[in-house]
This record gives C-alpha cells, structure tokens and sequence, in this order.
C-alpha cells in the first residue's frame, strides 16, 4: 500500500507534509485518520486505522504476566498519538515523538507496505549505509522456498 522513499522536511509548527503518493493511496482506501508511535530502530511508525487495529489485537494477545510484553505495550501504546491529515496534507507531529526519534527538520518519510516510517534524514542514512550491503543475506535467512 506505501511504498517508496521521499525526503522532506518539517514546518516551523512541526508539522510533516505527506509525500502526495501516500495521500493518494489514503484517499483511495477512504483513510482519514492515522496514529503514529514510537518504531523500531529509531524512527516512528505511521498506521492507518484499519492497520493500528490490527496490530493492537495483535499486542493485545501478548502475554500480560510477561515484564517484556508489559514493557514493549507500555512504550508502543502510550507513545501512540491520533493524528489526521488537514487540507494541505499535513500531520501534526507531536514534540515527545520527534524527540524519541531524533527528528529535528529533514525526515525521510518511508513506505513500508502496512505501515509508514518517519526517520531523521541523518538517522536513515546511517540505517541504509550500514545494511544495504546486507539486503541479500537478510533475505536468504528469512525467506525460505
């Protein structure tokens, strides 16, 4: 559903233009809220609404007698923000997820099929310079025939 790479860059107000592509394909699939949360790796993770409920029943499911299922909930959903987009296509980026992230302007904003990544710009050049040359042995151990 997203897919592709597009750097851009926040507003004096923090807030994060959405590449057109990804608005197209929200419109297309009558998309009118999202919520962003702390991610993985640095960086935060943008969910439609369908795609946020399928993944909170998901968690959900996790073992609460578990301290690592308690404190992986803990930061996924208290981190978790509604947001929607105005007229001008735009999110509203909230400071405590900018500074979890180590946003501070520039971001490259990323489609990940369900979901959407909002990165540092410096952050995901790290990321993409260190694994790139890993892309194939990741896929050899994951995939299998």
């Amino acid at each position: 559903m997203f897919y592709g790479e597009h750097e851009h860059s926040l507003d004096k107000k923090g807030r994060l233009v959405l590449p057109s592509k990804f608005r197209e394909v929200a419109k297309a699939h009558f998309i009118e809220k999202f919520y962003v949360t702390r991610g993985l790796d640095n960086c935060l993770f943008v969910f439609s609404e369908d795609e946020w409920k399928a993944q909170e029943s998901k968690f959900k499911s996790l073992p609460f007698t578990k301290s690592q299922s308690r404190k992986f909930n803990r930061l996924f959903f208290a981190g978790a923000q509604e947001v929607t987009i105005d007229k001008q296509g735009r999110m509203l980026i909230p400071k405590y997820l900018k500074d979890f992230a180590g946003i501070k302007r520039d971001v490259m904003v990323i489609g990940v099929s369900n979901r959407i990544e909002i990165w540092d710009v410096d952050k995901w050049s790290e990321f993409y310079g260190n694994e790139k040359n890993s892309f194939e042995k990741i896929a050899e151990d994951l995939i299998s025939e």
